[in-house]
């Protein structure tokens, strides 16, 4: 999750195996979207091959059937190179397309434009109201501040003829794996949450997003809604101070991960390591791993 030291632990276990990274932040997946996501410089990642980051330019959307073939892809060639593959992100949805049996119902353009010019009209709230009627178990699973997984709910309740719960999978994996997520209590994680923020507003994210504007950020369909460059973006046409806008990314990670940990909390297969020292992190992740 979020701001939880994953990055970190997962270097130290390339080290320890021999090990790659794939990616499964969808955020992360953007080039150039480099401070706002945290994503680890070439300098930093200490030789280990890293995979499905800078893979999309801002204007592409992130589709996760597409992520799902590449990072499945990415995996079985890591294990075919005698290393051991290392998924590693927050995006709940990602990984586990990258993992579980998940198929993903087609799309039909002009159903997503008519939804959207709803949303906009109408009000997320008024979509999710929507969904709450037509499939509740999906509404229950979906943040109603979430309008791109409301809109899709519906679009695929309006392709298919069936509930959109129907499509989301059990908890049985596709590809094998053992999961870890490290479990470090909120007052902690809210606390290096709000120095994160800090430190990209002081680290040139305002700068980074008027790159970017200047790459067609403002017209992506997944990149203009990420936490840091919507509030960036405000800074940029003064709509809010540089102050302002890193309390707005503090609250608005913070709500992240705590969506984030409800995910990963669903999933009874995952391994939570107590926070402490890298070198312990590491140590209990090696037992769990096993030989």
């Amino acid at each position: 999750m979020t701001a939880t030291g994953k990055s970190d632990l997962a270097l130290d276990l390339a080290e320890a195996l021999g090990g790659e990274v794939v990616n499964a932040d969808a955020m992360q997946l953007y080039r150039g979207m480099d401070v706002g996501t945290a994503k680890l410089p070439v300098a930093e990642r200490r030789g280990v091959p890293h995979h499905q980051l800078d893979v999309l330019d801002v204007t592409e959307e992130a589709r996760v059937a597409a992520y799902q073939r590449a990072a499945r892809e990415d995996l079985a060639a890591v294990a075919a190179r005698g290393h051991r593959p290392l998924l590693v992100g927050g995006s709940g949805l990602y990984v586990r397309a990258a993992l579980d049996h998940l198929e993903f119902p087609g799309t039909d353009p002009q159903v997503r434009a008519e939804l959207e010019r709803r949303a906009e009209t109408e009000g997320r709230r008024a979509l999710h109201d929507e969904l709450a009627r037509l499939d509740p178990g999906a509404a229950a699973r979906i943040d109603p501040r979430n309008a791109r997984r409301v809109i899709r709910a519906l679009e695929v309740i309006a392709v298919t003829g069936r509930p959109f719960s129907a499509a989301l999978p059990e908890h049985v994996y596709a590809v094998p794996a053992v999961q870890l997520a490290i479990d470090v209590p909120r007052p902690e994680l809210d606390g290096r949450i709000a120095r994160r923020a800090a430190a990209m507003m002081a680290g040139g994210l305002v700068e980074e997003t008027e790159a970017l504007l200047s790459r067609g950020l403002a017209e992506g369909v997944t990149a203009r809604r990420a936490v840091g460059y919507v509030q960036a973006m405000d800074v940029l046409a003064s709509r809010r101070s540089r102050e302002e806008a890193t309390e707005d990314i503090t609250v608005a990670t913070r709500q992240l991960a705590r969506r984030q940990e409800k995910w990963f909390r669903r999933d009874p297969r995952i391994h939570w390591l107590a926070p402490g020292p890298r070198a312990d992190v590491l140590a209990a992740a090696l037992r769990t791993l096993g030989p």
